[in-house]
């Protein structure tokens, strides 16, 4: 991490004081960890006190479910996960909502990894069920990046026949998924979302499933305003939930397309700016 913190910017509409904050959302990778994937110092103190306070912390990931509770185990009482980009949200066990492809278009999806792959690109595909999460690939350098978002993960012989309720289909793409990958998925892009949501990754998603709906969704549940949500996001697969919430923060790292989205911004996901915002604008002690 940086050894000398940013400032915090002066960003117009800001408070340093105490504000009626009910709901924070934080997406993880490039956000609230560090480059290295690392918890940021004072998380676990700040949670403490808004539980103390009342105030509902929330990870929103493209993680999987069982990643996110393993990271906060020590506190996911009561925690609402929003994870898979949206597509699943579980609250203390319980799913809350969730968003599942049809069988046959996660299916064709694979198919179309498997044509990349004959064709020399190295991709492979990630099939995210709600249990597990489902892999052709069985080299060591694929799925040491697996490991990092999906730790429940099984290699299977054919991804195309589970026996698991499929709610996103990601790709990792040891070049540009930017440049490589998502365009060769631009046929699912009629009927379904492709997103890249990060420098190596592309997901694919039915059309109404995304972080941003399902914020709203949970808003709703909760009587929860926008006024009253503050959510933190990097990169493209954050934009739908910035625009849940009236304090939406781009972290200094982020992506162009984020940064003019949001509303404000927060120091970079290395000079912990999600922490230090929360603290600022709820009048945290540091």
């Amino acid at each position: 991490m940086s050894t000398a913190a940013a400032p915090l910017p002066t960003t117009h509409g800001l408070p340093t004081g105490s504000a009626d904050i009910r709901l924070i959302v934080t997406d993880m990778d490039g956000t609230l960890l560090d480059d290295a994937k690392r918890i940021p110092p004072g998380l676990w103190e700040t949670l403490a006190e808004l539980r103390r306070r009342g105030v509902l912390f929330s990870p929103a990931s493209g993680r999987q479910y069982a990643t996110l509770a393993r990271e906060f185990a020590d506190v996911a009482e009561g925690m609402v996960f929003i994870a898979e980009n949206g597509t699943y949200v579980v609250r203390d066990g319980v799913e809350l909502s969730s968003d599942p492809l049809d069988p046959e278009v996660a299916a064709r999806i694979v198919r179309a990894v498997r044509g990349l792959v004959a064709d020399g690109v190295d991709v492979g595909a990630v099939v995210c069920g709600k249990r597990s999460a489902y892999v052709e690939r069985s080299d060591e350098p694929f799925l040491a990046e697996v490991r990092k978002y999906y730790v429940e993960h099984r290699v299977v012989e054919d991804a195309t026949a589970l026996d698991d309720d499929v709610i996103k289909v990601a790709l990792f793409d040891f070049g540009s998924a930017a440049h490589t990958t998502a365009p060769a998925l631009a046929p699912f892009s009629a009927t379904h979302q492709v997103v890249v949501s990060g420098e190596h990754w592309v997901d694919v998603m039915n059309r109404t499933a995304d972080k941003g709906a399902a914020l709203r969704r949970l808003q709703t549940e909760l009587g929860i305003t926008p006024a009253q949500t503050m959510v933190f996001g990097d990169y493209l697969n954050d934009l739908e939930m910035l625009d849940a919430a009236e304090w939406s923060f781009a972290m200094a790292n982020a992506h162009p397309d984020v940064i003019a989205r949001a509303r404000h911004l927060a120091p970079s996901n290395n000079d912990n700016g999600v922490l230090r915002t929360i603290r600022r604008v709820l009048g945290l002690r540091a």
